[in-house]
């Protein structure tokens, strides 16, 4: 943690007590009597305000250069903070505070903060241009050398100036480790292949090459807005069977380096708000313009399913990947243009694009088990890893660990409902199946599957096939009977079925 972090957070926690007591003492009534009654909540209370303060980096915007936005944030966190005890107090039932003692506090701090932020943007602002200028210099300089050299044709590989600058801005922006990483997977000093350190789609699309063999981006994608924007820009510039590297801090490689971090038990605590504010806000409709305002999008969490499920959505696949200084670095080739996902879902429910009767695609509702955008790797993972007995995939980094459970007992398929009085699917029947899942079935087995409505209850249950040709020899069993009985096949699969769940405990992995 930055020294300043530390004395700004020291101050802060100094602040806020200073406040609490104060207003203890400027309340007309016996200081024995309110703090001790006080004091166990306020404890709470100081420590989630240090927390969320450290998550928000409310501590480290002192040093920007416009104090009134400095202002203008640090109340904006302060309100929030006031929003989110409020429930709390009236969650459990903790009405008997006094609104001098606690809004007193609060506004007194607030005040303080932002005498805080205004003195202190006022020291920093002359050092912090000209430090950012010489650094936005710097950049400029090295991309202009770039860029100059492949619009003046010159061949950069027998450049020796050229290939310092470039050698030099990759391993001051990410290291050496990650320098000869990309070195080995892209010739950097091609006049086809242009490296870049941005999170604006607008440096992408005002790239004046239009013949871009590769693309090195050197600024994490946790830090872009609109990171599917983003990728499209790039796969519009580099052509087909081109490369597209760049790096992301993945959520299990962002765990690791906050436990780090922070002392133990406070790391913990870190973490489990930084999780909240940054992973779970962004998936609630509400919550997501709380989380935007904060943070614009920068520094959120994204998985490694997520990150790779992005790439393949934008017409990229996934070559390589290299863990570096608590960095994940990718490469990926374009291999298609991008599936312009227009509604993609992030939220608990979520809709699955599949074939439903007569090829017609039908949209799923499940809760979801999977990372967002984890439906476009099905192919990536079926190339990775082999199948396991009932079809699912082996060792399927999509599937999230309130999702395993989930799946174990049933509760991310009662959203299907839906779709059964909808009309859509009927109780007994085969999965509903991905595009991407279904090409890998036989020919003969496709014709019959679209035949007839997918199930709630597939006939997995009633055979427990363990391989995919099982299960394939299991469906089509079961739809040639439907086709000469349909009623009586659907019962007597639907009692042995049940047997096989309730006695013999046939789960879904």
């Amino acid at each position: 943690m930055k020294k300043s972090v530390i004395i700004n957070t020291i101050i802060d926690i100094f602040v806020l007590t200073a406040a609490f007591m104060l207003m203890i003492w400027l309340k007309p009534a016996t200081k024995r009597v309110y703090l001790p009654n006080y004091l166990p909540s306020f404890l709470l209370f100081l420590g989630f305000w240090i927390v969320f303060s450290l998550i928000t980096k409310k501590y480290t915007l002192y040093k920007r250069n416009d104090a009134w936005k400095a202002s203008i944030y640090v109340i904006t966190i302060n309100l929030v903070i006031i929003a989110f005890s409020s429930l709390l107090m009236f969650a459990f039932q903790s009405l008997f505070y006094s609104r001098l003692v606690v809004f007193g506090t609060i506004i007194f701090t607030t005040f303080f903060e932002i005498i805080l932020a205004n003195i202190s943007c006022y020291i920093h602002t002359a050092p912090d241009i000209q430090k950012d200028d010489i650094s936005s210099k710097h950049q400029v300089s090295v991309l202009d050398d770039i860029l100059s050299a492949a619009d003046a044709d010159i061949n950069i590989a027998e450049d020796s100036k050229a290939i310092a600058n470039i050698r030099d801005a990759i391993i001051n922006e990410s290291g050496v480790n990650a320098y000869n990483f990309i070195k080995s997977n892209i010739n950097i000093y091609n006049k086809n292949n242009i490296v870049l350190s941005t999170i604006y789609k607008f440096n992408i699309d005002s790239l004046s090459n239009n013949d871009i063999n590769g693309i090195v981006n050197l600024q994490r994608i946790n830090d872009i807005r609109y990171i599917n924007k983003f990728f499209e820009s790039i796969n519009k510039k580099i052509s087909v069977s081109g490369n597209f590297i760049g790096c992301v801090e993945t959520k299990n490689l962002r765990k690791i380096r906050i436990l780090k971090k922070y002392p133990p038990v406070l790391n913990y605590i870190y973490y489990t708000f930084d999780y909240i504010l940054k992973r779970v806000f962004p998936k609630f409709s509400l919550t997501k313009k709380i989380y935007f305002l904060f943070t614009r999008g920068q520094n959120r969490v994204i998985s490694l399913a997520e990150t790779f499920g992005r790439l393949y959505s934008c017409g990229f696949d996934v070559v390589n990947y290299e863990k570096i200084n608590g960095l994940l670095f990718f490469i990926s080739r374009k291999i298609k243009n991008p599936v312009y996902d227009m509604h993609p879902t992030y939220g608990p429910l979520i809709k699955l694009r599949r074939i439903g009767k007569n090829g017609k695609i039908i949209y799923v509702y499940k809760m979801r088990t999977m990372h967002p955008y984890a439906e476009y790797l099905q192919e990536y993972i079926y190339k990775m890893h082999d199948l396991e007995k009932g079809g699912k995939f082996h060792n399927d980094f999509r599937v999230t660990m309130i999702g395993r459970f989930m799946r174990k007992f049933w509760i991310d398929e009662l959203p299907m409902l839906i779709n059964f009085f909808k009309g859509e699917m009927k109780i007994v029947g085969v999965r509903p199946l991905s595009e991407q899942y279904f090409n890998l079935y036989s020919k003969e087995l496709q014709e019959l599957r679209v035949k007839v409505k997918p199930g709630l209850v597939p006939p997995f249950y009633a055979d427990i096939p363990k391989t995919i040709e099982e299960i394939q020899e299991s469906e089509l069993k079961y739809l040639r009977k439907h086709m000469k009985h349909p009623i009586r096949t659907d019962w007597v699969y639907f009692w042995k079925a049940s047997w096989n769940i309730v006695v013999k405990k046939a789960r879904s992995n």
